[in-house]
This record gives C-alpha cells, sequence and structure tokens, in this order.
C-alpha cells in the first residue's frame, strides 16, 4: 500500500499510481533525450515539458476529494501551445511519406522511445479517467506531446541528413 497526495492508501498496482508512474518514467526518458540535444530552443521547450510533466504527475497522484478547489495542472492554454510546438518542430521537414521505423540519430532514436512511453502514460491516464474524473486538457496534452515528440524525432534526423527508414510491406507470395 501507499499513500496518494491528501493521505489516501491504495495499492501499488492502483491505477493512479499507474498513470503518474508512467508520466513519470516519461520525465526520466525526456532527461536522456536532453542529453542528446544542442538546440537551446528546443532543450527549453523540454525543460517546459518536464516541469509541466511534474504537476500532472501531482495531479494523478491526488485522489478526486482533494483535487477539488485546487488549480487543474494543464488547460486550454497548454495544449495550444503544445500545438505550436508541433508545427514548428514539423517546419520545413518533407510531408507523409509511408509509416517511419524508429531510428536514425541517437537523439531521434530517443525521442521515438519518449514517444511511446508517452502512448503509454496516455492510456493508464484514461484508465484512470474510467474511474475519476480526470482534467480533459490533461489528457489533450499528453496526447500531443507525444505527437510533438514524433516531429521532434523527424527533425533531429532531418538536420543531420539522415533519411528515415520507412515501413515496407512484404510480399508473402
Amino acid at each position: 500500500m501507499t499513500s496518494l497526495v491528501g493521505g489516501q492508501r491504495v495499492p501499488k498496482t492502483h491505477t493512479r499510481l499507474e498513470a503518474y508512474g508512467t508520466v513519470d518514467e516519461l520525465n526520466s526518458q525526456l532527461g536522456l533525450l536532453l542529453t542528446y540535444m544542442e538546440n537551446e530552443q528546443d532543450r527549453e521547450i523540454l525543460l517546459n515539458v518536464q516541469n509541466q510533466l511534474f504537476v500532472i504527475c501531482s495531479e494523478l497522484a491526488t485522489a478526486d476529494e482533494d483535487l477539488r478547489g485546487r488549480r487543474a495542472s494543464v488547460g486550454e492554454a497548454e495544449v495550444e501551445w503544445m500545438e505550436q510546438c508541433i508545427d514548428a518542430a514539423e517546419d520545413g521537414l518533407p510531408g507523409w511519406r509511408g509509416f517511419i521505423l524508429p531510428g536514425g540519430t541517437r537523439a531521434a532514436a530517443v525521442a521515438h522511445v519518449c514517444r511511446t512511453v508517452c502512448r503509454r502514460a496516455e492510456r493508464r491516464i484514461h484508465a484512470v479517467a474510467q474511474e475519476a474524473e480526470v482534467n480533459p486538457f490533461l489528457i489533450a496534452y499528453v496526447n500531443r506531446l507525444s505527437d510533438y515528440l514524433f516531429a521532434l524525432a523527424k527533425k533531429f534526423n532531418h538536420q543531420a541528413g539522415i533519411e528515415e527508414n520507412f515501413w515496407q510491406k512484404k510480399n508473402n507470395e
């Protein structure tokens, strides 16, 4: 057993712990990604995201009755900001040419790992939302963050002059 913010005791396998634990894992993976990044603007965006994820963890770790009256961790402005980050990362990139296999530069490969952890975090947050009220902007932010990480991976490879590897359907004939 462990305690949520506010003191409520729950099992270590509780959906809230799975959700904020996965967000915490994502935050750690973003820390690793930062070690491969040189562009200061991109670094500032990820540091902002890391700070936001810390607050999201706090909200996910708080029982509903203890959230009442508290300011939500994420609002419409944060989701819109993430949309702007996606647009900026995609600026100048080639359009869709097929399904991309994760890889390329080290930064791009780690960004893909972050993306998949982010998608898992989103699924865990949806599980919490089946049992309790969850800020819809929090869910939207995490969803948009995974798209940002995908765009960032493409940006890293593009800047390095590395061609993406695309999924090739195998002919079973």
